[in-house]
């Protein structure tokens, strides 16, 4: 008498647990191997879920004193901004007991490839730091397909509404740079600017002409350029704009690599900083309080930004519901000694 084969249920995989829990793989794994640093609620959705689909563990136990890796992925590491976030990084994740692997995305393949998503997942990351690097709706789903938590340090585009992001208020920053050189007395303001279509110029764009408007004042499309986050084209545009009929009395550049350039650009065109131009940047470097003059800037917190997001990443990647998808830390105008009142004008009152 024959019999029909049996089938064998398919097993269930810690991905497919997680999923049905709504938490990340790691989080899954770290209920499993009974560590201590997940929520009572998230716990207990967890080993439900792992009773529903039946999980069996594939292999023995892992060693449950393993710390959890975060990886952190920057467009590039050669820079100061760079340099910062990723102290503030190392800083929280000592507070929180987790590991910090860092990529190049040259290093990575350019991009944020489902195919790499894919690859951290396997490896049982906590979660990924997505710093100043394009992270598109195509990546998000992937994020969200493998169970793996994401947050962005300052995005270069408008990222999905399931991810976090962490930034510097920008528009905030814009309008305190514009502020203060109506303060002392500036009417004829430019603007050099990052790309177009980056977000954080946008942003930093529109304070620079919320504040001009605000005075009374109407922003000149010709004194308003866009360029890049660079010394290169802040002397390029800063020899535009001194090239001008009538010049500005003072620069607002978008970065103080961008602000150097235009330093650059008044040296060449015989402008003296601040007694004939007036030069404002953002970002507090530390190579522009060596310049000459000094620049004053507007100060984002750049260690800020990577604690806070590295803390964010971890309280998703323990079941915890964000409290927002927008997080901006705010700035402060650093006054130093590239700005001072028009030559030959009158102070008139703002507004």
């Amino acid at each position: 008498m024959s019999h029909a084969p049996t089938r064998t249920r398919k097993r269930a995989t810690l991905k497919v647990v997680a999923r049905a829990a709504g938490v990340s793989t790691a989080t899954a794994s770290k209920v499993l191997n009974h560590r201590p640093d997940v929520a009572a609620e998230t716990r207990e959705r967890v080993e439900a879920a792992l009773r529903e689909h039946g999980y069996e563990r594939t292999t023995g136990p892992r060693d449950v004193t393993a710390v959890p890796v975060v990886t952190a992925v920057f467009d590039t590491l050669e820079s100061i901004y760079s340099t910062q976030v990723l102290r503030g990084i190392l800083a929280a994740a000592s507070e929180v007991d987790v590991d910090i692997v860092v990529e190049e995305l040259s290093l990575a393949g350019g991009t944020l490839s489902a195919r790499w998503i894919s690859g951290v997942a396997r490896r049982h990351r906590l979660g990924v730091l997505v710093v100043t690097t394009a992270l598109e709706r195509s990546s998000a789903r992937v994020f969200q397909h493998e169970g793996l938590p994401v947050v962005a340090i300052d995005p270069p585009n408008i990222v999905p509404d399931s991810v976090v992001s962490v930034a510097s208020s920008n528009f905030a920053g814009g309008s305190q740079a514009a502020n203060h050189l109506l303060e002392l007395g500036h009417r004829r303001i430019a603007l050099a600017n990052g790309p177009s279509a980056h977000p954080t110029a946008r942003q930093r764009a529109h304070g620079y002409r919320s504040a001009l408007e605000a005075a009374g004042i109407v922003p000149e499309e010709e004194l308003m350029l866009n360029g890049a986050f660079t010394y290169a084209a802040g002397v390029t545009m800063g020899n535009e704009l001194l090239g001008r009929a009538t010049p500005p009395t003072a620069i607002f550049a978008a970065s103080d690599l961008c602000a150097l350039g235009v330093l650059e650009a008044a040296r060449r065109a015989g402008a003296r900083v601040p007694e004939d131009l007036s030069v404002v940047g953002y970002d507090v470097k530390t190579i522009a309080q060596w310049r000459a003059p000094p620049l004053t800037t507007v100060g984002q917190n750049m260690r800020g930004l990577g604690q806070i997001a590295l803390r964010t990443l971890v309280q998703q990647a323990e079941g915890h519901l964000p409290v927002s998808h927008r997080i901006e830390l705010a700035t402060s105008l650093v006054e130093r000694d590239s700005t001072a009142a028009p030559r030959g004008a009158a102070v008139e009152p703002v507004g």
